[in-house]
């Protein structure tokens, strides 16, 4: 079995997406996280309701709103 920290660290540097609890989705470049699941992500797109709003050069999501993290 694969603990979640580990599976993040292999997932450094690959585009994951993010879903958080306010429906928002982020696609992007995981390029770090911490214990907690706060993750940076990098080049990276920004979804409300399926619908891309923004694209952000550098994304800080707070651990406590992620729902999950997926490869694309």
């Amino acid at each position: 079995m694969i603990k979640p920290i580990h599976a993040l660290n292999e997932s450094l540097n690959s585009r994951v997406i993010v879903e958080l609890r306010n429906n928002i989705q982020y696609r992007g470049v995981l390029d770090g996280y911490d214990p907690h699941m706060n993750l940076v992500l990098k080049n990276t797109e920004e979804f409300m309701d399926g619908e891309q709003k923004r694209k952000l050069n550098l994304a800080i999501i707070r651990g406590d709103n992620v729902i999950y993290i997926s490869p694309p």
